[in-house]
């Protein structure tokens, strides 16, 4: 009898011993992730601020137990590829891919580390998922479905008679490219002209933002990298010629658009966030639905309506009142 009490006790002392062990394993368990930027301008750097927010809320902290290894490509292409092999070096649990070229870099790489898209208009295009619903492969993520639709009607609301838009993207930008074929369906079929103007790098704005300012009546700028990066260019020839941009993506009103009505770039990168945190506690990417924001902000710039002497109509600014920002 003494010999079952000492052997149960002797158990009891082991579980109790094992339980203190682990539990720090796993309260403090530090993983590392990698997050790839394309470039930097507002637009994806409020996405890289959301994708941390996201992820915090999920109950990963950087610094607590989460590394996060940040790379910024700056545009350059062959960036992309060495800092998506120094991910690999360094045994991340995920990658996460911010804009287009990034995801693409990401994905290139060998090996099954789970690719995050974060902001891509074309997962299904630019060939990164096999269906939006199941992935199957890798990456998963977060569509930039831009209300493209709703976006052209902005166009009629500030110019009723409107003939002629101008479109500014980079040619070898696959979603900037698939949100231009978009844009000129629709504008066709409402009997509005739709003028391409590509670039090929932000060297190339100034002289293409001067051709176009004499031979629109608008200009159209989709989520577009190059072009967000050298707004204020485009914006001085527009606002010479009086020319007013109404933008895909909220940051660029900030920085001078006109108005815009879109889906949140930080709202965006809240999502990739939590969509990482939830493969990172052990979902499969290739089963992982791809997801999108649903939800739309009108964003105003006053002072660039007055620098173009432009009436917003009192519809938008309600709208934008009620869910959005006026800029003054």
């Amino acid at each position: 009898m003494k010999r079952l009490i000492g052997t149960i006790i002797a158990l009891f002392a082991f579980l109790i011993v094992a339980f203190f062990y682990e539990q720090p394993q796993q309260t403090n368990q530090t993983l590392a992730i990698g997050i790839l930027q394309t470039v930097s301008h507002p637009a994806l750097d409020q996405i890289h601020r959301g994708i941390v927010k996201g992820l915090a809320d999920e109950g990963y902290h950087s610094g607590k137990n989460l590394k996060i290894y940040f790379e910024n490509a700056q545009g350059d292409q062959s960036n992309l590829k060495t800092m998506s092999d120094q991910f690999q070096n360094k045994h991340v649990a995920l990658t996460i891919g911010i804009a287009t070229p990034a995801v693409q870099a990401l994905a290139n790489e060998a090996g099954q580390t789970p690719v995050i898209m974060g902001a891509v208009s074309d997962p299904l295009g630019t060939g990164l998922v096999k269906s939006m619903k199941h992935p199957g492969g890798k990456v998963t993520g977060v569509q930039d479905m831009q209300p493209t639709a709703v976006q052209l009607q902005l166009f009629r609301k500030i110019i009723p008679d409107i003939k002629t838009i101008g479109v500014m993207y980079t040619s070898s930008d696959d979603s900037s490219t698939a949100e231009y074929h978009l844009f000129k369906q629709l504008a066709e079929k409402a009997g509005i002209k739709v003028i391409p103007y590509t670039i090929t790098s932000t060297n190339d704005i100034e002289q293409v933002a001067q051709t176009m300012a004499g031979k629109v009546q608008a200009v159209y700028v989709p989520t577009d990298n190059n072009v967000a990066s050298g707004i204020a260019t485009l914006l001085k020839a527009t606002n010479t010629a009086k020319i007013p941009v109404i933008p895909a993506a909220d940051t660029m009103v900030e920085a001078g658009g006109l108005i815009t009505k879109s889906v949140s770039q930080f709202d965006m990168g809240v999502l990739t966030g939590k969509m990482a945190a939830k493969v990172l506690k052990g979902a499969d990417p290739a089963k992982t639905p791809v997801e999108r924001v649903n939800t739309y902000e009108t964003v105003i710039n006053q002072q660039a309506a007055d620098k173009l002497n432009i009436a917003i109509p009192n519809s938008l600014i309600k709208d934008a009142q009620k869910k959005g920002r006026i800029i003054k």
